[in-house]
């Protein structure tokens, strides 16, 4: 009886520890505000049709790039992104350097692996 017991208590801690870890994963992955959700998706629509059928397809190629890229990271590669296609020397940088080419990187790989499953 003793070690039913014991059993029981060492499954419910064990059950807690993994609750835990399952919200703290969930919570890394939901990182992205909904405004920069919302973004994405509308212009993912005006590039894919504005379809119902398109409206889940962008809606899971977010949450599939934010389950791959953290939100800093997202927002480093948009910034990249944005700031490269200013003409003159205010772009160049962003148009040359090494780590603004890699946050491109990064982000082309997570969207394409979001075309892959969403598409």
């Amino acid at each position: 009886m003793m070690l039913v017991g014991s059993v029981r208590r060492i499954v419910a801690a064990l059950m807690a520890l993994l609750t835990m870890v399952v919200t703290t994963r969930a919570q890394d992955i939901n990182d992205y505000p909904t405004s920069a959700r919302v973004e994405y998706v509308f212009g993912c629509l005006k590039a894919n049709g504005e379809t119902r059928q398109a409206i889940a397809q962008c809606s899971c190629s977010i949450d599939v790039v934010a389950s791959l890229l953290p939100y800093q990271r997202y927002i480093t590669a948009e910034t990249v992104l944005s700031m490269s296609q200013v003409r003159g020397d205010l772009g160049g940088p962003f148009r040359t350097s090494a780590q603004a080419a890699n946050a491109l990187n990064e982000l082309r790989r997570a969207q394409a692996e979001a075309e892959v499953r969403c598409f």
